[in-house]
């Protein structure tokens, strides 16, 4: 497996990748200067064409710059599943996805693409998680929850069953979601409010 982004979300990636016992061969990044990040060589600039047999997981935690970076990846892409993860047999991940540690996933359950399912968080039955999204840790998704692309869900927060969020939201640590919430919503509190609409 070859990463992409050579920052904090690169090493929870790397944890996962090392629980499942998969190769690391090593890290593209655009920006920085480092020579290695937990041991791994950081390369430089993204090459299209280096080891193009191997799958690529972008690790960037922005869910605006992860999109933009998967768009122009021509490499296949990989994902990653903590082994302390539950995932039911029933659920789906999307190409991209990084489930960590302790998160739960039941039956039901899609996750798009270059979603990250954050530390101990519960996505329960037949929810859809939108591409790009991140859910962060301690957030439980009640049941039969849509969540659209590009959302961010704050840590700690609470998705009350059969709630519909649009795309590209972001929702406060702790917020307590009770009620359907249009694209673009900023929304904090319990329970939640959407206090602007957010830039396209």
């Amino acid at each position: 497996m070859i990463l992409y982004g050579a920052g904090g979300h690169a090493k929870v990636v790397i944890d996962c990748l090392m629980s499942e016992e998969k190769e690391i061969i090593g890290i593209f990044d655009d920006k920085s200067d480092l020579v290695s990040l937990n041991g791994y060589d950081v390369f430089g600039a993204y090459d299209a064409n280096y080891k193009f047999d191997e799958q690529l997981i972008v690790c960037v935690g922005s869910n605006t710059i992860r999109k933009k970076l998967a768009q122009v990846v021509k490499h296949r892409f990989g994902s990653a599943i903590h082994n302390s993860a539950i995932v039911s047999p029933y659920a789906k991940i999307g190409e991209g996805s990084v489930i960590v540690h302790r998160s739960v996933l039941q039956s039901g359950v899609h996750i798009g693409k270059h979603c990250i399912i954050n530390t101990s968080s519960s996505i329960d039955h037949d929810c859809r998680i939108g591409n790009y999204s991140h859910i962060s840790p301690g957030v439980t998704v009640c049941a039969e929850v849509s969540v659209g692309e590009g959302t961010h869900i704050g840590a700690g927060a609470t998705i009350l069953p059969q709630v519909s969020i649009g795309k590209w939201c972001v929702i406060g640590a702790g917020a307590v979601i009770t009620q359907n919430l249009p694209d673009y919503s900023l929304v904090v509190g319990v329970p939640g409010k959407v206090i602007r609409k957010l830039d396209k």
